[in-house]
């Protein structure tokens, strides 16, 4: 009997012990994963808690923005269309700005940002985003050169324009009018630029080259006479003569009526017999762009010496103006063989169809120069 119970005893005991260590075990797992979610808890804080700072430290390089308005210049140019972010870019790597997030930030929290326009600007490195923003909309700032060329200039007149203005060397403009093909001049033309760039006022960044400048200006004429629809076999007859008008009237009102007055003359058989007679074409081929032509220059032998020779003279004399050259595609109809400006003020020209009203015509205009030669 005492060894069964004493047996027993010891099972019991064994039990109890299994026990007790299956509590200890959950005890000490129920501590671990508290733990454990104390420690993840406390580092997932304490990331959240840091690492705006450390992103800052990490970001700060792209996201920086400097103050106060800047120290040295530098010319920067935006294209056409470009966003606010395409803008932050192009400042950023100038070193207008820290960081395109800067000038991103500044660029939408100004209403006006919308209106800045493409062109060169002159800014200054090391500007915060929001001052740069307002320079680009300060019409002071822009770093553009405008260069215009008038109706009826000549090609040397342009050609001294862009060394004045544009500031280019006079070696590099005579190079460029030159190089026909690197111009863009269409073969049409014959190598001679006169009358083939259009009379604009042009705005270039400050370095453009004569050559780039004159191209534009070839580019811009050319896509002219496309859009008129003119057929490119007629384009430098049209051209001629549209510069023959620019000449000989200052007032577009009357363009359309000399353009007849020529196309009359071409024709014509009974009196003038195809001369044109125009003393603009002589002026021309003596080199000189104001006045009116002394008897030795209507004697001087030239190919634009419409005195001289029938028919067109031997190219354009000027830079016509789209009006001049839209007047030469459909002139009204009209018999008249001669014009005469009677009044160089006012721009009063008379048109006739025959020589006994021309020359009472002239006598007028020599009347009226008597009067105002001086002035």
């Amino acid at each position: 009997m005492t060894d069964f119970f004493a047996g027993h005893d010891n099972e019991m005991e064994d039990k109890s012990r299994i026990a007790n260590k299956k509590k200890r075990t959950r005890r000490r797992r129920v501590c671990s994963a508290a733990f454990l979610a104390l420690t993840t808890g406390l580092v997932v804080f304490a990331g959240v808690v840091s690492w705006p700072y450390v992103s800052a430290m990490f970001s700060s390089s792209s996201e920086e923005d400097f103050t106060g308005s800047g120290t040295e210049s530098v010319v920067i140019t935006i294209p056409k269309g470009a966003s606010g972010t395409a803008i932050g870019k192009i400042l950023k790597d100038k070193g207008v700005v820290a960081s395109e997030t800067a000038f991103v930030e500044a660029f939408n929290a100004n209403p006006r940002s919308g209106s800045i326009q493409p062109g060169s600007y002159a800014l200054k490195k090391k500007m915060s985003g929001a001052d740069a923003v307002a320079a680009l909309l300060d019409p002071a700032s822009k770093a553009e050169i405008k260069v215009t060329i008038p109706e009826g200039f000549t090609v040397k007149q342009m050609k001294d324009r862009l060394v004045n203005v544009l500031g280019v060397e006079k070696a590099d403009v005579d190079k460029a009018v030159a190089d026909a093909a690197g111009i863009g001049l269409p073969a049409e033309a014959q190598g001679n630029l006169e009358g083939w760039i259009s009379p604009l006022t042009y705005t270039f960044a400050p370095g453009t080259s004569a050559h780039d400048a004159i191209k534009q200006m070839v580019a811009k004429r050319v896509k002219e006479l496309e859009d008129l629809g003119i057929p490119r076999q007629q384009w430098q007859r049209q051209i001629i003569i549209a510069s023959i008008i620019e000449r000989e009237v200052n007032w577009s009102d009357h363009y359309a009526q000399v353009a007849r007055v020529v196309e009359n003359r071409l024709n014509d058989k009974s009196q003038v017999h195809g001369y044109l007679q125009m003393d603009s074409t002589v002026m021309y081929g003596v080199g000189k762009t104001s006045g009116i032509p002394t008897n030795a220059d209507i004697q001087n032998d030239n190919p634009y010496n419409t005195y001289k020779h029938p028919g067109l003279p031997a190219g354009p004399i000027s830079i016509p103006s789209i009006d001049a050259i839209k007047a030469t595609v459909n002139p009204p109809a009209g018999n008249w063989l001669y014009f005469v400006t009677v009044n160089l003020d006012t721009g009063e020209t008379k048109f006739s169809s025959t020589l006994e009203e021309h020359n009472k015509n002239v006598q007028e205009f020599r009347q009226w120069y008597a009067e105002h030669k001086k002035k």
